[in-house]
C-alpha cells in the first residue's frame, strides 16, 4: 500500500508505480470525488479511448417465455 503526505499547500504526489500503471501524464486532468470518508481520483479519458473496451462481450441475454 502506498502512502502520501498532504503538503502545506494541500498537494499530494501520486506514487510512480500508480502513475505508470494508469498511464498518467503531466497536465492530465483527474476527477476528484468524495466518497464517504475517502477521496478518489479518477483520470478523465477522452471518449475515443473507450473504443473497443467491450470487445468480446456476449450481447445475448435469456428472455422469459412470456416476453417478446
Amino acid at each position: 500500500m502506498n502512502t502520501v503526505t498532504v503538503s502545506p499547500k494541500f498537494q499530494v504526489v501520486i506514487p510512480l508505480a500508480i502513475r505508470k500503471d494508469l498511464g498518467l501524464r503531466p497536465g492530465e486532468k483527474l476527477r476528484v470525488i468524495r466518497y464517504d470518508d475517502r477521496v478518489e481520483l479518477i483520470p478523465i479519458r477522452p471518449i475515443q479511448k473507450l473504443r473497443g473496451i467491450l470487445k468480446g462481450i456476449d450481447p445475448s441475454i435469456e428472455r422469459e417465455s412470456d416476453r417478446l
